[in-house]
């Protein structure tokens, strides 16, 4: 088999991705860009399983993607210092690379409302996926992105996320559809549309959200882009679009960050006195926009406002 993108390069003995990378693109931070003769992105696994005279297919093109929105919001360095303890995973290149499919993404709004949605959203994948507590190093807040999928599942035991009544997205035999990825992006019914809209089977392969760094963030991406009505899309409410309907209005619901916890996890979090997981969200959150420059704006908590 050949590549059919980018030029053919033959693994050579003591070759390890993170050097090929380093050698062929100019950092070997950008080994995940690196393909498959059949198209696949190198995992991990392909990583640890490298073997001599193994065909790989460098990219054509040496030049991460930048977006015009992001990209000018969170520097490298600033992502950085946001998350000095993410998992490998999650790199900055691997967000970059996710945004370009959806540009829309921290470019709509004011410049405070773009800064807000940026640490909205890295606020909630933080709580999402941290392995911080109070008296951790650098502080409970350095440890967003840690985990890569939800703890206790590693080896396949949650089997509960099957809605088997789902016949548009049906759950495939020997897969489980745990939390993964930044989003913790759960039930077969998710797992689907996600993939549907992303043009990936994540109905068989549901790993990929937590082992390709890019898809990854392209889930926790099209969950936050996306309606799901009744519910607006977590970038309306934080960017300005989303006008709220009369029954909005009367139950308490209104833009800001607290309509995020709102659509992300509403039924366990909002409509009653504030807990700890809304305390963390709300941490995480201070904390990024205290680092971008810009107040937390209205409606930070979700408290008084009915879930969906």
């Amino acid at each position: 088999m050949s590549c059919s993108i980018g030029k053919s390069y033959t693994v050579q003995p003591g070759d390890i991705l993170f050097n090929i990378a380093q050698r062929e693109l100019g950092d070997g931070n950008r080994w995940r860009e690196i393909q498959n003769p059949n198209g696949t992105h190198v995992t991990e696994n392909d990583a640890a399983n490298l073997q001599p005279g193994q065909e790989l297919c460098i990219p054509a093109s040496s030049p991460m993607p930048t977006d015009t929105g992001f990209s000018n919001i969170v520097s490298r360095q600033t992502y950085e210092q946001m998350f000095p303890h993410h998992n490998p995973l999650y790199s900055y290149d691997g967000l970059i690379t996710a945004i370009q499919s959806y540009p829309q993404f921290c470019n709509e709004g004011t410049s405070e409302q773009r800064k807000r949605e940026a640490a909205a959203f890295l606020a909630n994948i933080a709580h999402e996926t941290t392995g911080g507590w109070d008296a951790a190093p650098d502080g409970r807040y350095a440890w967003g992105l840690y985990y890569v999928e939800e703890v206790g599942c590693e080896n396949g035991g949650c089997t509960g996320y099957c809605d088997a009544t789902n016949a548009t997205y049906p759950c495939y035999p020997g897969r489980t559809y745990h939390g993964r990825g930044p989003i913790q992006l759960s039930w077969n019914y998710n797992y689907g549309a996600a993939g549907q809209a992303l043009g990936i089977d994540l109905l068989s392969n549901p790993d990929l959200v937590k082992t390709d760094g890019t898809v990854a963030f392209q889930t926790a991406l099209w969950f936050w882009m996306t309606p799901q009505s009744p519910k607006p899309s977590c970038h309306a409410v934080i960017s300005g679009s989303w006008v709220p309907s009369a029954d909005d209005s009367n139950t308490g619901r209104a833009s800001g960050f607290g309509m995020t916890i709102n659509i992300i996890n509403g039924g366990l979090e909002c409509s009653i006195p504030t807990n700890d997981k809304v305390r963390d969200r709300v941490g995480f959150y201070q904390r990024f926009t205290e680092m971008l420059g810009v107040d937390m704006g209205e409606n930070v908590y979700c408290d008084h406002m009915s879930h969906f």
